[in-house]
């Protein structure tokens, strides 16, 4: 029987790729997504919940499946608030992941960042090591957290900043600082998709930096 993904995050750099994959893989019959507004997705293998991640109540029992991909995140450009960047890139996060669990889904997938560590002096990294840190106490059968460095995609956002650093990056890394090179969006959601069904991994995996894209290419 066909296995039902759920993703939160879907319409991200890394979610729009995932999503895509996934319609393409015969292991999944069911590709939930739960979105803020609709994603522009279509498949027969689509179940698209337009929901309030401030209203758990309504969308908890929704929550089931094989496993939960977790992509969801914001800048602080666009949050505006650190205050409402942690409440989407924590909270919302760690709710859903909470709910899942709760619904006796087996297995989560978190793309997380580089760096993160919940006792750095930076306010992003700090909030991304908080959410490993809890997420990694709930009950799954199997934790996988991937830390790339950039991602290198298209946004539907614009970033220029980001941009800048990906056209100095992309040459310097493939000389100097390789564990650092950019990721792509299609890889990182490559290795998730991969990372569920693998069973030589261990209960908790963490997949730093350079290791996401290795392990993607194995």
């Amino acid at each position: 029987m066909g296995k039902t993904a759920l993703i939160i995050g879907a319409t991200g750099l890394i979610g729009k790729k995932l999503t895509e994959q996934l319609f393409n893989d015969p292991y999944y019959e069911v590709v939930r997504i739960f979105v803020r507004r609709p994603g522009g997705f279509s498949h027969p293998k689509l179940e698209e919940f337009v929901i309030d991640f401030d209203q758990p109540e309504t969308w908890k029992s929704k929550v089931t499946g094989d496993v939960l991909f977790s992509t969801l995140g914001t800048t602080i450009k666009t949050a505006k608030t650190q205050a409402n960047q942690y409440k989407v890139d924590f909270t919302y996060q760690y709710e859903f992941a909470r709910a899942a669990s709760e619904n006796k889904v087996p297995n989560y997938v978190l793309v997380s960042s580089a760096g993160a560590d919940p006792q750095s002096r930076l306010f992003y990294s700090r909030m991304k090591g908080d959410l490993e840190e809890a997420v990694k106490k709930l009950p799954f059968r199997k934790i996988v957290i991937m830390q790339p460095s950039l991602l290198d995609g298209e946004r539907q956002e614009k970033r220029p900043a980001e941009k800048i650093s990906l056209s100095i990056a992309r040459p310097l890394t493939k000389i100097v600082f390789r564990k650092y090179r950019p990721a792509k969006a299609e890889v990182v959601a490559r290795a998730m998709i991969k990372s569920v069904s693998d069973h030589s991994l261990p209960a908790r995996q963490v997949f730093t930096l350079n290791e996401v894209l290795d392990y993607a290419a194995r």
